[in-house]
């Protein structure tokens, strides 16, 4: 089987305007944060309705360079989903402070939001919901939580751009929320993240964390009359600009992000029909909010409990395999950080706390989801599930 016909768990799609924007950044010899990054974070902020846009080079940075902004200290406490990507919780690790993990549920993948007020302590600060494969977490639940006990709202919306939630873009109602343009996302800049934020003086500190604690950008101080000196640096910051080459090809994309995002709707609808006679496969629920950055199921063949976990893993572990040797590429969900041994080492965190966070990382799994995806791609894969059954 050649690499040609194999199905990808994703394939980015890089058109003719990204290559234009590319070359004329080239021509321009501006290649660092310049117009380009501009413009990029003055359209996702107005696409997502908030003032604010601040480009960093990834989602980790963003979410990392907002912790900040908001003003976390070591020993400070901060609630995050236990099943999630690692950055979620490592940048409130890096700043000294302690990530304290909220348990997911097991229909949503997201932060059960039930188990908040035993999580709350005199040092909590804040909570990070993540909306998890680009299904919105219970916002108005979590806003609720946060007013009640004075806590800040960041949205690790890595998955999300171009999810909604009672019809209002992600965001809304919380102080932040930062996008990921790593190239399994919605768009793609190669790398890339920002924060968004209605939040002048948050967006003004991230501005500068994000530039070295600069407090003038390299762009702007060329454009002034002063543009031979350095600037000032009172604030310890870091170097996480994005490149006005990143920009160009996010800019070049996000005119079809929409159409893009129907078109996973659109096939998430079909692998939802086509799946619909395997008990053994739970898919993702149908929210009409969902952007589908994965199409990620439950591999259930018998009620997943602890004791049962390690078997079934196995053989969630063996589908996969024999999924790859037809050319039908997949990913485990993604992964519980209270599973990862540095958190066992750093914070002596007990996985058998977080029953659903490990179920998820032992059960979930991603199947192929990309906008040029063809119907015989996808019953390719929906035949080979059907084929395999949930004991390959």
């Amino acid at each position: 089987m050649t690499d040609h016909d194999r199905i990808p768990i994703t394939k980015v799609d890089i058109g003719e305007e990204e290559k234009r924007r590319v070359v004329e950044v080239l021509d321009s010899g501006w290649l660092v944060q310049g117009k380009q990054v501009a413009e990029l974070e003055e359209r996702i902020a107005a696409y997502v309705l908030l003032k604010h846009g601040i480009a960093t080079t990834s989602c980790t940075t963003a979410l990392h360079t907002a912790v900040l902004a908001l003003g976390l200290r070591p020993d400070d406490e901060v609630i995050v989903p236990a099943f999630t990507w690692v950055s979620t919780a490592n940048v409130v690790a890096h700043c000294g402070a302690t990530p304290v993990f909220c348990d997911v549920g097991l229909d949503t993948f997201n932060l059960d939001t039930n188990q908040l007020e035993s999580l709350v302590t005199p040092r909590t600060v804040g909570v990070i919901p993540v909306h998890l494969f680009g299904l919105g977490a219970d916002m108005p639940a979590v806003h609720a939580f946060a007013n009640k006990h004075g806590l800040w709202v960041l949205e690790d919306a890595a998955c999300a751009l171009g999810t909604t939630i009672g019809g209002k873009p992600v965001g809304d109602g919380s102080d932040a929320a930062c996008f990921s343009f790593h190239p399994r996302k919605s768009i793609t800049t190669g790398e890339g993240g920002m924060v968004v934020t209605d939040d002048a003086g948050l967006a003004e500190r991230a501005r500068t964390l994000r530039n070295h604690g600069a407090s003038i950008s390299d762009l702007a101080r060329h454009r002034s009359a002063r543009g031979v000196l350095l600037p000032d640096f009172n604030v310890l910051g870091f170097n996480y600009r994005m490149t006005d080459l990143q920009a160009a090809v996010g800019n070049g994309q996000l005119d079809r992000l929409d159409g893009w995002i129907e078109k996973r709707r659109a096939l998430a609808a079909q692998y939802r029909e086509r799946l619909a006679g395997l008990d053994w496969v739970v898919t993702p629920p149908d929210d009409p909010g969902h952007s589908y950055q994965s199409f990620a199921c439950l591999y259930r063949p018998q009620e997943p409990t602890p004791g049962n976990l390690a078997m079934l893993e196995a053989r969630r572990d063996a589908l996969l395999i024999e999924l790859d040797k037809r050319g039908i590429i997949t990913r485990q969900g993604t992964h519980a950080p209270v599973r990862q041994g540095c958190y066992h080492e750093l914070f002596k965190v007990c996985a058998e706390d977080f029953p659903g966070a490990c179920l998820a990382q032992g059960l979930s799994f991603a199947l192929p989801l990309f906008p040029a995806m063809t119907r015989a791609q996808l019953e390719r894969v929906v035949q080979a599930l059907h084929d395999l059954g949930p004991t390959p």
